[in-house]
């Protein structure tokens, strides 16, 4: 399960769920089902029943459970069977469906990508950037991309294309100031959730910062002394060739919701700026090794490459029989 993706926390979608429905969403490879338990809460299975395989998010949902479409087995948010229909006498403790640990936060469905005992994770799950922050307001939204996450990724990472991708939008003043002969440098800072990285010209410092949180979201810092505003980016993938990005903006200027679709305007101007060229990159996952050239202001994609390789593409969640639900490294 979740190969090349598995024991980590990501954004699976910016979907809202609704109260009566569940809802699927597929997050590396892996069918996932959302839906609501009694209090409202957000809970995820693998959607599979685990008796004929049926999507589980082709059924109903009822009373906090839901309902297999096929024989109406019925599964609460820790996946534990609450019903079989036809078999009273039924061991159900050994007939449960696979619970994925969920939380949802700032208009987000979050999941850790390993099945897990009662659907808590062994790792505590935190918001990134000012994302936590309600003082802010937050505007959320989705597009997909056809490309592999890892090039999405990377995109996302990279200082240098600013003014040649964006030159029209947030790649202005650097394409203005760039001359033959300037000298970008890329200064990295490892923390406990990934790269903190900033940029000089010739030099001097520029405003700013670009932060990676893994394993697969940018932050970008676009703060100053009267205005807060950062950019959060998260490359979900879907499958080998296809990536959810959930963008999100936190302001502390212009508040009212009114102007949200002015920002989800402006954010999906600039990702249409992304789309065509990193959607061109091939082979489409990043390769390793030296199939590529890369220079000095490739350091933080080039950390990046380093971590997908050696931590994340040989990973993978065992999934769990007659409903044991447990996590394997």
């Amino acid at each position: 399960m979740f190969q090349g993706f598995a024991r980590v926390w990501t954004v699976a979608t910016a979907q809202k769920l609704a109260h009566d429905r569940p809802l699927a969403v597929t997050v590396a490879g892996e069918r996932i089902v959302f839906f609501r338990d009694r209090e409202g809460r957000a809970r995820a299975l693998l959607d599979r029943c685990p008796h004929r395989g049926v999507a589980l998010s082709l059924g109903t949902v009822r009373d906090g459970c839901i309902a297999c479409p096929f024989h109406g087995w019925r599964f609460d948010g820790e996946g534990r069977a609450c019903e079989v229909p036809y078999n009273p006498d039924a061991k159900r403790e050994l007939l449960g469906a696979t619970a994925i640990p969920c939380e949802e936060r700032v208009g987000m469905l979050w999941i850790y990508t390993a099945p897990c005992e009662g659907g808590v994770a062994p790792e505590p799950f935190e918001l990134p950037g000012l994302l936590g922050d309600t003082s802010l307001t937050h505007v959320v939204d989705e597009l997909v991309w056809d490309t592999h996450w890892t090039r999405a990724m990377e995109n996302m990472l990279d200082w240098p294309h600013l003014p040649f991708v964006h030159r029209t939008t947030i790649g202005a003043a650097l394409a203005r100031e760039l001359k033959p002969g300037t000298r970008m440098d890329i200064l990295t800072e490892p923390n406990a959730r990934g790269v903190v990285s900033t940029s000089t010209l010739d030099g001097e410092a520029r405003p700013g910062g670009l932060d990676w949180v893994q394993p697969n979201m940018m932050v970008l810092h676009i703060s100053s002394e009267k205005r807060v505003f950062e950019q959060c980016v998260a490359c979900v993938p879907i499958d080998d060739g296809h990536t959810r990005m959930v963008l999100t903006g936190s302001r502390g200027f212009l508040k009212s919701a009114v102007f949200n679709p002015l920002f989800r305007w402006s954010n999906r101007r600039i990702a249409a700026q992304d789309k065509a060229v990193v959607e061109s990159s091939w082979p489409a996952e990043i390769p390793d090794g030296g199939a590529e050239v890369s220079v000095r202001t490739d350091r933080l994609p080039l950390l990046f490459r380093k971590y997908f390789h050696e931590r994340l593409k040989p990973s993978s969640a065992e999934a769990p029989r007659r409903g044991l639900k447990v996590v394997r490294e």
